[in-house]
């Protein structure tokens, strides 16, 4: 329940009568401070008024006084600023290593609330606050969604400029491999990333304008020559494969038993969505200047298109290729131009149709766009599995509900 107390303290759901010191003397809250992830005191740079007199400094959290000693703070400099000892249970007076006395509030947490926290955490259900969510006003459910796909956005151009680092500051390398894992589609793309850092793009380069040559470089590099049906061709591609990797010292073929073709789609397999990726760059619209250049979806829709790919997919990598490299360099370049474009194209899709997302809308959610399906992912990969339903704005609404209406 240690959880729950920052809880209470951070958002300052606090019991609405005057609040006082286990020694009785009139406390009130003016800032809780900001909550502390790392060694010392729960919360830093608090400011309360005690007895009239503004106090600023550390705040530290316990379910019982005792435990003060049992984490041996009297015994450590760092908690030498606390100000205030805030605690569920006051078994016993405490002071600090330079021998001060801190003062004690007593927070009792509501038991309905411990109940329904402990039911929250307990649940298979998803999503857990399924009861609640119908009742959150649509203005402050997508509220939250503006900061959960921020939180994606931040997270995958993250992953984009590690890509860019280890490519020397090479965009063009890098919008390639962040394009090539997402054709994998999930069940391939460590492959389909690992095979693009094999391409080499400035020898591809060089055989740019011939299509089948670009198919022999790409699939031969892959181990996939043999997965051509047409047996001409396949002895044709292996020659031309031969001849291509004697030219630039190509590196060794991948083992095709790398690839997942088990469970599959056809339209999805490996062999099909890297001819595709063949013909992309055969056209130039592997590189970022070809998406920074698009500034209309319908433009980048029809260049996927043209290559051969599925409506259903070209949304699926508009949303997790395009969206993310406009945002990535717009963060690199500290620049707010392509993240606004990257945006309005998630408002412009429809959204995606999933089980997750089947399950939020049961709840009364609207899920109309992009914008809101990848809110929604986020939400479920980063805060529901992982049971954060105290840093989740709809958690907040829920428990804040029930603290205030047991206050």
């Amino acid at each position: 329940m240690e959880k729950l107390l920052h809880y209470v303290w951070m958002h300052k759901l606090l019991p609405s009568r005057s609040l006082a010191t286990t020694d009785g003397t009139e406390i009130e809250i003016l800032d809780p401070g900001q909550h502390n992830g790392n060694q010392g005191p729960d919360f830093l740079n608090a400011r309360i008024r005690v007895d009239g007199m503004v106090w600023a400094g550390n705040v530290e959290i316990h379910s019982c006084s005792s435990d003060w000693n049992r984490h041996r703070h009297h015994t450590d400099p760092v908690f030498n600023t606390t100000i205030l000892h805030v605690v569920e249970q006051a078994d016993a007076d405490i002071r600090t290593e330079n021998g001060q006395i801190v003062p004690q509030i007593i927070i009792t947490v509501p038991q309905e609330v411990k109940d329904n926290y402990e039911e929250l955490l307990r649940t298979t259900d998803y999503p857990r606050c399924h009861k609640f969510v119908p009742g959150i006003e649509p203005i402050k459910a997508h509220s939250w969604f503006d900061s959960l796909l921020a939180e994606r956005m931040e997270a995958r151009s993250k992953r984009i400029l590690d890509i860019l680092k280890e490519c020397c500051g090479n965009w063009e390398q890098t919008t390639f491999i962040t394009l090539a894992r997402n054709f994998g589609f999930g069940l391939n793309g460590d492959i389909f990333e690992m095979w693009a850092k094999r391409v080499p793009l400035n020898a591809a380069g060089k055989h740019r304008d011939n299509l089948f040559q670009i198919e022999c470089m790409f699939l031969g590099l892959a181990g996939l020559i043999d997965k051509v049906a047409d047996e001409d061709l396949k002895k044709r591609m292996h020659t031309e494969y031969k001849f291509l990797s004697h030219k630039f010292t190509l590196p060794e073929p991948m083992a095709a038993s790398n690839w997942h073709y088990l469970r599959t789609r056809p339209q999805n397999f490996p062999d099909v969505r890297i001819r595709q990726m063949a013909r992309l760059f055969h056209e130039g619209h592997c590189t970022l200047s070809s998406i920074l250049d698009a500034t209309s979806l319908e433009e980048i829709d029809n260049r996927l298109a043209a290559a051969g790919i599925s409506k259903g997919s070209r949304r699926l990598i508009i949303i997790n290729t395009v969206a993310n490299l406009l945002f990535a360099y717009d963060k690199h370049h500290g620049t707010y131009e392509y993240r606004t474009r990257a945006t309005d194209f998630l408002e412009q899709l429809p959204g995606e149709k999933n089980h997750i997302l089947k399950q939020w809308q049961a709840c009364g959610l609207d899920v109309g766009t992009a914008y809101d399906s990848q809110a929604l992912i986020q939400l479920k990969k980063e805060y529901c599995d992982h049971a954060r339903c105290l840093n989740c704005r709809f958690g907040f609404e829920y428990l804040s509900h029930l603290m205030k209406h047991n206050g």
